[in-house]
């Protein structure tokens, strides 16, 4: 695992923030899950204008920094670039990795959404720095289509040389199945933020830690 892939899975669960899934701001649901340990937000924000998503943006740029944490910003590369945010998540209908390149340089880190076994060897063979692939188990959260299970997900995990995170619901039941299909990191946005948001990132953040110690992450 490369140095920069380090920084951005060494802490195992990425939320992907959901205004729609409680009553929170997004400022208020980023921070409590990074008081919980939780050192990766992805911020996914798909109702606020564009210079609406580049304040909260900003605004969580100088979160993570204070908790020494990962941001990476869903969609938008050029929202990225002007926060300084670690790197861009990018769905099969978004920019091309090589054009998201162009725009935030070599040492950024660009996340791929994938859901099969071509989508997965296609992203990292443009240069993709981790794949995102589910849904692994059903989620209401986003319409992506029929969960793939852990089989498949397996599969993808030994079919790419770079960091997979799994996705779609998950939950503290399921996470440490995920990890022994060889997942570096899993993402999520209702096992945290759909009741006590501290309490629920503090069990999660608990589980994969464990996970971890017994060497299976």
């Amino acid at each position: 695992m490369t140095e920069k892939s380090h920084q951005l899975y060494h802490g195992g669960i990425c939320l992907i923030t959901d205004k729609d899934a409680c009553a929170l701001t997004v400022l208020e649901m980023a921070y409590f899950a990074l008081k919980s340990g939780i050192k990766w937000i992805q911020y996914r924000d798909k109702s606020s204008d564009r210079l609406e998503a580049y304040r909260i943006a900003l605004a969580l740029r100088e979160l993570t920094h204070d908790f020494e944490a990962c941001l990476i910003i869903n969609d938008y590369a050029d929202i990225a670039a002007a926060v300084q945010a670690d790197g861009v998540h990018l769905g099969q209908d978004d920019l091309p990795t090589s054009e998201a390149r162009k725009i935030l340089g070599r040492t950024s880190i660009i996340g791929i959404s994938t859901h099969n076994r071509d989508e997965a060897v296609m992203a990292e063979s443009e240069g993709a720095d981790y794949i995102g692939f589910g849904p692994v188990f059903y989620t209401t959260t986003k319409e992506v289509g029929q969960p793939q299970g852990v089989n498949k997900l397996r599969e993808i995990s030994y079919s790419v040389h770079i960091p997979v995170v799994a996705i779609g619901g998950i939950s503290p039941s399921n996470c440490t199945s995920l990890f022994d299909c060889g997942v570096s990191a899993v993402a999520t946005a209702s096992a945290v933020l759909s009741g006590d948001v501290l309490h629920n990132a503090s069990c999660l953040v608990d589980i994969v830690g464990r996970c971890a110690a017994r060497s299976v992450c």
